[in-house]
């Protein structure tokens, strides 16, 4: 691998580091990275995926005083999360992308504009005199099934799956944009390792690379975090929804 190679790699991985910490994303930086310098397509997502893991540690670390109290809502949505990701995984070794990727750009735009109509809608659908009480039994139904989905999606592709997670965490009535962010970055561990292990297994990974991005990502995933606390909630969530439009957008035009 050339020097200019190298520095394109590892540039990426910390961007995508960076952003998976704050909104979901980065892999619409690190996969595009590796096909520029001329990988083949489903090792390059397969390499972006166990590359950008540890990452997520790294992201979970950097909120780790927001996990408390979350217990509940991490065992909820940690088995349709592994489950998901397991799936994902295995059909895109068994099938072409270019069809699904169509519909990337869809699931990333209307999972933005429902992160940025969440309080809204939140008090819309459970009534202005209700945001402060506990989501039904059917809501939160709904929300392990969406979370699955976003699970399977997770482990076949994976850009914006932290897009697709706060907006369903926020529907279920959660304000704080960074303890929001500490349960999506969990929750992508969970989607992301399964994935991963069966990449691994299945010899779908260029070891080089993996070695060069994991350091990377993980000073981009922990630099995320503490640029999320310094720029304060408000301006961590406008920064999520416009990183999520950027993405939608590059996607239509890619």
């Amino acid at each position: 691998m050339n020097l200019w190679q190298e520095v394109v790699i590892a540039a990426a991985a910390f961007a995508a580091g960076l952003i998976n910490s704050i909104a979901g994303g980065g892999t619409l930086v690190s996969f595009p990275a590796l096909l520029w310098v001329g990988r083949d397509p489903v090792l390059a997502n397969a390499t972006s995926t166990v590359a950008l893991w540890p990452a997520s540690l790294a992201g979970v670390y950097g909120f780790r005083r927001e996990l408390k109290g979350g217990t509940r809502t991490f065992l909820l949505f940690g088995a349709p999360s592994l489950l998901g990701g397991v799936l994902g995984a295995a059909l895109l070794l068994r099938t072409p992308s270019e069809t699904f990727g169509r519909l990337v750009p869809f699931l990333i735009l209307f999972a933005t504009l429902l992160l940025a109509a969440q309080e809204p809608i939140s008090r819309r659908l459970r009534g202005d005199g209700e945001e402060a009480g506990e989501p039904t039994r059917a809501w939160w139904a709904g929300a392990v099934a969406f979370q699955f989905c976003v699970g399977v999606y997770g482990g076949y592709f994976g850009a914006g799956i932290g897009i697709l997670m706060l907006a369903a965490l926020g529907l279920l009535g959660f304000a704080d944009i960074h303890r929001m962010n500490a349960l999506k970055n969990l929750l992508a561990i969970c989607i992301n390792g399964v994935a991963a292990v069966y990449f691994i297994l299945s010899g779908a990974v260029i070891w080089s690379d993996v070695l060069l991005m994991t350091f990377a990502a993980i000073a981009g995933g922990y630099s995320g975090a503490r640029l999320a606390y310094r720029l304060g909630r408000r301006y961590v969530r406008l920064a999520v929804i416009a990183i999520g439009l950027a993405m939608s957008v590059s996607l239509f035009f890619r």
